[in-house]
């Protein structure tokens, strides 16, 4: 029954005051790293006006694709990817605009990547740092990719794709604002960004897969997370057709 309780204990009644309305100061909207790690330079999105898919056509041909060719992706769209589900767009006063919406703005998630298949990347696990469209390789390993196998259950999507998207949550992000009732929005703004996903994704001919079935504790320990105010939420596997 935790998840009726998780519902009736985040109703509006019940949030009485949060971070935000004791004026506390606002966390920051992206997690800070150290400049002199590893820092790749990702090519500017294009937007394909060449090859843009008709957007209700877009909406119909979305599905689930788990089976990828072993083509690799191309740093460019890999780029153009992380633009459409992370991009920002514009930093405001505690919070940014982004490519996709988010309960007050507040973007409570990072953007993961194991890189399996990408030109010009190695094998590893690598952040992208959103306010300055790059990446921060966080550990360059190919073995890595037998670790996280196990992590995520076993899915063979994992093995095959050219990268993972992995979305961890910033909850502290999100609660200074909304309280407990935050949590919720976490969710919901997971949703919005593996939609974006999926649908930028057939303008560059790559297949998508959600997931949501993992070992929250190995895939946490994966990335060096402590699963309470960082913790992996959602991923989503991405190959070429």
């Amino acid at each position: 029954m935790i998840g009726k309780e998780f519902i009736e204990s985040t109703k509006y009644q019940y949030i009485k005051t949060t971070g935000h309305s004791e004026k506390k100061l606002a966390p920051l909207i992206q997690l800070p790293y150290n400049p002199e790690d590893m820092i790749i330079n990702l090519p500017e999105p294009d937007f394909f006006d060449e090859q843009q898919v008709n957007f209700l056509e877009m909406i119909e041909l979305r599905t689930t694709i788990r089976h990828y060719s072993d083509k690799s992706m191309s740093l460019k769209d890999l780029s153009y990817l992380l633009w459409c589900t992370q991009g920002v767009k514009m930093v405001v006063e505690k919070g940014s605009l982004r490519n996709v919406p988010s309960a007050g703005a507040r973007h409570a998630f990072e953007t993961y990547l194991l890189v399996n298949n990408v030109e010009g990347l190695e094998k590893g696990i690598y952040r992208f740092l959103a306010i300055e469209h790059k990446l921060l390789a966080i550990k360059v390993d190919e073995s890595l990719l037998d670790e996280a196998i196990p992590a995520f259950l076993n899915q063979k999507t994992i093995a095959n794709a050219a990268v993972t998207f992995i979305w961890v949550a910033v909850a502290e992000r999100m609660v200074w604002r909304f309280g407990e009732r935050g949590y919720r929005y976490l969710l919901l703004d997971a949703g919005h960004i593996c939609q974006n996903l999926y649908l930028a994704g057939q303008n560059v001919n790559c297949g998508t897969c959600a997931i949501a079935a993992f070992d929250d504790d190995a895939v946490n320990r994966f990335l060096n997370l402590d699963g309470e105010e960082l913790f992996v939420a959602y991923a989503a596997t991405v190959g070429k057709y």
